[in-house]
């Protein structure tokens, strides 16, 4: 995709969103974590709403795609948490690579902190959701930047970070949540040494998939028809990591702490004894670096 291109959201961003939707319509409370308005922004032409027609979606399945949108409403969860902890503590910057759909800017209108959101995308997709933020009467406000970078240029998306008025030399929460499988191991590598020279006490959320010999037995195939889908709509899955490697990868990019937090953790966390056995797919875990 050119830069100048007006795309729409990729697969994975949409479907992102819908199941954070599909958590709240499908599962009983307490839920896990609400978010209705990444629905909105996904449909731009009412067509998701008022009929529902896009829980007829294949991969909007309640009961064969529980375990996935559990995964996916436990990271966003545990990410918005950290935000929140870290904004407590003074941290003002927060900075979303790959933001996709996400919609932390409009649930939460007056942010923790005097928080400044930076979201990083695809020039073309982050041109797309501005629309769509206008277009739903939410707009742009001051302390959200769209920080457009066309990655596949070559750009440097510190650079235009800064331009967009992130200050380097304070400290900011950096996630980058459902990325680094698309990227190779090089690229993953650089992200991190751009990140570990921000300043001291700055934060990277990053999550990464296990391969498969580490997963649950009953999740290897939910991940090998994933992987299959993601190399069809044109993004494969190009990297795995053991806890091991990222953590080392991590320490050698120049983190001064790093930890690992395991799906099964969240799982855990706040899944244990619900009636209706919703538990997310083992797979994705977590590294929390802190330069």
């Amino acid at each position: 995709m050119s830069g100048s291109d007006l795309a729409e959201p990729d697969n994975t961003a949409v479907r992102t969103a819908l199941w954070r939707a599909l958590h709240l319509a499908a599962d009983r409370p307490p839920h896990v974590f609400e978010d209705e308005i990444g629905l909105r922004l996904a449909d731009p032409d009412g067509r998701a709403d008022p009929d529902g027609r896009w829980r007829q979606r294949p991969d909007m399945d309640p009961a064969g795609t529980a375990g996935f949108r559990a995964a996916i409403v436990a990271r966003a969860r545990w990410v918005e948490e950290l935000v929140d902890e870290r904004a407590a503590q003074g941290v003002d910057q927060y900075v979303l690579l790959g933001a996709g759909l996400d919609s932390f800017a409009q649930r939460r209108p007056q942010p923790p902190g005097g928080l400044r959101v930076f979201e990083v995308d695809q020039p073309g997709p982050q041109q797309w959701k501005r629309n769509r933020l206008a277009a739903l009467g939410y707009g742009v406000p001051d302390w959200l930047r769209l920080v457009p970078v066309d990655f596949e240029r070559g750009e440097d998306w510190l650079e235009r970070l800064a331009a967009a008025g992130f200050d380097p030399g304070r400290r900011a929460v950096v996630a980058s949540v459902g990325v680094s499988m698309y990227l190779t191991e090089d690229a993953t590598r650089d992200v991190l040494r751009e990140v570990a020279g921000l300043a001291a006490g700055t934060t990277l959320a990053m999550t990464f998939l296990l391969p498969a010999d580490l997963l649950d037995p009953a999740d290897r195939a939910g991940l090998r028809a994933s992987g299959e889908g993601a190399a069809r709509a044109g993004t494969p899955f190009r990297s795995f990591y053991t806890p091991e490697r990222m953590l080392a990868l991590a320490r050698e990019s120049g983190f001064r702490e790093v930890g690992h937090l395991s799906g099964r953790a969240l799982a855990a966390r706040w899944f244990a004894d619900r009636p209706d056995g919703l538990r997310p797919s083992s797979g994705e875990d977590f590294l929390l670096a802190t330069v």
